[in-house]
């Protein structure tokens, strides 16, 4: 298979029809084999009505949580499930132009990228709420992940099938996924404009405190892919300097207290001994924090964070991928 379109939603009843028209139309005329997977991130109204009676196609696929678990968690449904040589993921509130997915693809499987991010570089959001706040996430992203990227966020990109297989999404991570995927080694990551579309029907499901999110994320990220195999390599340097530290203080009240000045006031009298005191302590607890967080990462189980009630045309299973 060549291209599976990966599609989480939540409520979008209003566009899912025209959407699949849409990108329909553009695998046939480009002949590629495709599948179409809709997430149905637990909506209240039709769409799984209306996913239902796509799959009457049967390059449609989907999948129903029992309640809203986020995108990060539709999105790693989606991978799961994918099949196709190149994974394209997009939103489903016709913001995103299916008419790129044959350049995407080109870039994916002829030039050789692991992973293409879209770029939205004229937005028709809002922007005070959207677009100032977007440029400082990005800014702030850039920064931190090394990564050259404009719009880390956009939900259009592309991805190799090894990439996808993978990488593990967890919590709002969706937003980093090219961090994860550079983290996971994967170092061929480009970026393509690609046109933003108003938005057609509904409202946006997000709101200002993605943005808070997203920043809280961005931090945890950075840990994560600097030392979430090796929080002693953190914890512990943290720990042991600070109790060098604490030990240094108290090495000099002694013998300054048995050589220098022993007639001078006693050690528990002088700052000195508490600074030395709460410094071994503190090094003490970070380097037992890093010994800990060693034995969770050691022993962390994977696990799904979802629970889907329905599914078409689709196999439960979990596929295992090496490249």
């Amino acid at each position: 298979m060549d291209v599976s379109i990966v599609i989480p939603l939540l409520n979008e009843e209003e566009s899912l029809n025209e959407l699949h028209d849409w990108i329909v139309e553009v695998m046939q005329s480009n002949r590629f084999l495709y599948e179409i997977l809709f997430i149905d991130d637990g909506s209240t109204d039709d769409s799984w009505s209306i996913i239902t009676k796509l799959s009457t196609n049967p390059n449609v696929k989907g999948l129903r949580f029992k309640k809203n678990f986020g995108k990060s968690q539709a999105l790693h449904a989606g991978f799961e499930a994918a099949q196709g040589e190149v994974v394209i993921t997009m939103d489903a509130d016709l913001q995103d132009n299916p008419e790129e997915i044959p350049e995407l693809y080109h870039l994916i499987k002829n030039e050789g990228y692991d992973l293409i991010s879209g770029w939205k570089k004229k937005r028709y959001d809002s922007v005070i709420t959207k677009n100032i706040p977007s440029k400082l996430f990005n800014w702030a992203a850039r920064k931190t992940s090394g990564l050259k990227l404009h719009d880390f966020n956009c939900g259009l990109k592309a991805y190799k099938k090894e990439v996808i297989k993978n990488i593990e999404l967890q919590g709002e991570m969706h937003r980093y996924i090219p961090v994860l995927a550079k983290s996971s080694g994967f170092g061929n990551i480009g970026e393509k404009i690609v046109q933003h579309q108003a938005r057609k029907y509904g409202k946006t499901k997000f709101g200002m405190e993605r943005f808070i999110n997203g920043f809280l994320d961005l931090i945890t990220i950075w840990f994560v892919s600097k030392f979430g195999r090796r929080p002693m390599h953190l914890f512990g340097a943290l720990g042991v300097v600070m109790f060098i530290i604490g030990f240094g203080f108290a090495l000099y009240l002694g013998i300054d207290k048995l050589f220098i000045n022993p007639g001078a006031r006693l050690i528990t009298q002088r700052p000195e001994f508490y600074i030395s005191l709460i410094s071994m302590v503190i090094g003490t607890q970070l380097f037992l924090a890093g010994f800990v967080g060693e034995l969770l990462v050691r022993s962390q189980n994977d696990k799904k964070r979802y629970t889907i009630s329905e599914n078409l045309n689709l196999t439960q299973r979990k596929e295992q991928y090496s490249s």
